[in-house]
């Protein structure tokens, strides 16, 4: 990279409002998808006027927008490409994420000046093809999952420097290699790559024999089902030190079929651990408070992937749900007269303990001592899903702050 900075920071986004919270927790950039040849069909994604609006709010903010094009396209499919890759270069994106060395070509041909960014899906495990991409025209390639460190540190010796290495950091983890997988389309018809997917990994199984139809045997000592394919998620925000001195440039973060609301803990979090790192000579420890913030997202149980030695993704057989320890109550809309003027999401009344997390510094703690409906009018509590609501409190909060509460009997984290 030609700054100062750790790695650049690169967040998700399905719909506007994950946008705009990706902007405000610290993005450096944002990575989304049009309404076609995305890996994520079944997010809100960004038509044609959403997205030039969506660039000129990136841009504006000093961020820049990575649009995916990177499903696998048949034959039929090929026509709609010059089109779209026409259309995302006039939008003024920053670069296109392609998984197939035709579209890698077409754009070439089509727009010379428009980046491009090799998705994962290709599967760049060594240094010949990181390096054959860049000779085709690809500015960078977002590496393989598989990869340990050392592997990492390989390829970014044997390669150009000007080429870009981007890795996952944080997020789902797909148990096929880098996203190529085709059982959601042998049992639902769904193809997993050209953003369809089933997500048949997070089922559970049991085993039947075919002489005795209808009774199920199970496929884990302790159930009767076992979700056989369930990896774990990914959280390398206790590493970044080891990823960014194996040469990786770019910390991606997956989640564009997420919240808003995890998109801006999930970014905060990490911003804020690059820039302790970077302040402390990349080596100083992070405080528990920001290793918890990652905790306070709907999440499966965490892993380091295979980046570290002697480490794999592993997997929960037991149970396919995720760990929900902290729910969001209410999103700020401002500040005004002693009252924090709020949105609110899920139902809370006064007299509750909150947590609010603002883009910066750490989350601070409230308690709801007096409540006001839209009309000024007391209330006990908020119960209308986006019901405007005012807070009395000193503490000042800006638009785009988060309410939080923690669940009851869960600790602030469970790791």
């Amino acid at each position: 990279m030609n700054d100062d900075r750790i790695a650049e920071l690169l967040a998700p986004a399905g719909d506007e409002d994950a946008l705009t919270a990706a902007l405000r927790y610290g993005a450096d950039a944002v990575y989304l998808g049009g309404k076609s040849f995305g890996m994520r069909a079944r997010a809100a994604n960004f038509g044609p006027d959403a997205l030039v609006g969506a660039v000129k709010t990136a841009h504006s903010h000093g961020a820049k927008i990575y649009l995916t094009c990177n499903t696998l396209p048949r034959g039929r499919d090929l026509d709609e490409l010059p089109t779209f890759i026409d259309f995302a270069a006039a939008a003024g994106i920053d670069a296109l994420i392609v998984a197939d060395l035709g579209v890698l070509a077409l754009s070439k041909r089509l727009q010379p000046g428009l980046a491009c960014h090799i998705s994962t899906q290709f599967g760049v495990v060594n240094h010949l093809a990181a390096a054959e991409l860049y000779n085709l025209g690809a500015e960078r390639v977002i590496l393989a999952r598989e990869l340990t460190l050392g592997e990492i540190a390989e390829i970014r010796a044997k390669t150009p420097p000007q080429l870009s290495l981007e890795a996952f950091v944080h997020g789902a983890v797909c148990l096929s290699v880098s996203g190529r997988c085709v059982i959601s389309n042998y049992l639902t018809g769904r193809d997993a790559n050209n953003g369809e997917c089933a997500q048949p990994c997070r089922w559970k199984y049991a085993l039947m024999e075919s002489e005795r139809p209808g009774q199920y045997f199970p496929a884990y000592e302790e159930d009767s089902y076992s979700y056989l394919l369930n990896a774990n998620d990914l959280c390398m925000i206790g590493h970044l030190d080891k990823l960014a001195a194996a040469g990786v440039d770019t910390f991606k973060i997956e989640g564009r079929a997420k919240s808003a609301y995890y998109v801006a803990v999930v970014t905060g979090a990490y911003r804020k651990a690059i820039d302790h790192l970077a302040q402390n000579g990349g080596k100083a420890p992070l405080p528990d408070w920001l290793l918890e913030e990652v905790e306070k997202i709907s999440h499966r149980p965490y892993s380091t992937g295979f980046y570290l030695p002697d480490s794999l993704p592993d997997q929960d057989r037991v149970r396919g749900g995720y760990n929900r320890f902290w729910q969001l109550v209410a999103t700020v809309d401002g500040y005004a007269g002693g009252y924090i003027h709020c949105t609110e999401r899920n139902r809370f009344s006064k007299g509750e303990e909150l947590e609010a997390l603002a883009p910066d510094g750490p989350p601070i703690t409230l308690v709801v001592d007096e409540m006001l409906n839209e009309d000024g009018e007391r209330i006990e509590t908020a119960r209308h899903p986006m019901m405007k609501v005012k807070i009395r409190s000193a503490q000042v909060l800006p638009a785009g702050a988060m309410l939080r509460r923690r669940e009851p009997g869960q600790d602030s984290a469970q790791k």
